[in-house]
């Protein structure tokens, strides 16, 4: 985890020492918007979906967070509230440290305190590249770079690289600012072009990826 890169084996010893982990079970919320944030909260296995309800009360997906990723840290060092809500789309492990615990060990081993720079500065960076295609990307190309992103902690066979994540078709409309409606249209020709398939495995939407490059090149249409 980017959090704890570099430490030595003594102390990630003393990371776990701390760590609270418990299995959670598919859609559990592990957190509300505007909830006081208390932990910093990692993956161990399983998916969890991070969404935003706005002041008309629609609820909108930002991100799906996978295994060995961090979420919900922020917070703790700026207003101590969260500003989204979390909840889990797969059967998950969810590893956890409370404020005190990862302020303490920030204290012991500084190291911490630069990896979290680049954690911020990293989810900054993503930020502002989805709002420039929001502002400025065609439908498809959001759409395709939506995929690859999520795509990039699948799982890769013979027959493509299959999403980590069960999502619907409003989920990557939501993650792409589009409609569902053209998020299905354009999903249906892409399928019909051999490039992806979607289907149901054990009550679940599933994709998978079939033709990366060709996605690829949607993605990077226009940019210089």
């Amino acid at each position: 985890m980017e959090l704890f890169r570099g430490l030595e084996v003594p102390a990630l010893a003393e990371v776990m020492a701390v760590a609270l982990i418990r299995t959670v079970p598919r859609h559990t919320p592990l957190f509300h918007q505007g909830d006081p944030a208390q932990h910093c909260h990692a993956l161990l296995s399983g998916g969890v979906r991070i969404s935003q309800t706005n002041a008309a009360g629609a609820q909108v997906a930002l991100r799906f967070i996978g295994a060995g990723e961090m979420f919900g840290s922020v917070p703790l060092f700026t207003d101590r509230l969260y500003p989204a809500d979390a909840e889990t789309v797969a059967d998950s492990v969810e590893i956890r440290w409370t404020e005190a615990s990862l302020r303490e060990l920030i204290t012991r081993h500084p190291a911490i305190a630069l990896n979290l720079v680049t954690v911020i500065g990293r989810r900054l960076m993503e930020v502002q590249d989805r709002l420039r295609e929001v502002t400025t990307g065609r439908v498809e190309q959001r759409l395709a770079r939506a995929l690859l992103r999520l795509a990039a902690s699948g799982k890769t066979s013979d027959a493509g690289t299959a999403l980590a994540f069960p999502l619907t078709r409003k989920d990557l409309a939501e993650l792409s600012g589009t409609t569902l409606h053209t998020a299905s249209r354009t999903l249906a020709a892409w399928e019909k072009r051999g490039w992806l398939s979607s289907g149901r495995a054990q009550g679940r939407s599933r994709i998978t990826l079939h033709d990366q490059a060709a996605l690829a090149a949607v993605a990077e249409e226009g940019r210089e």
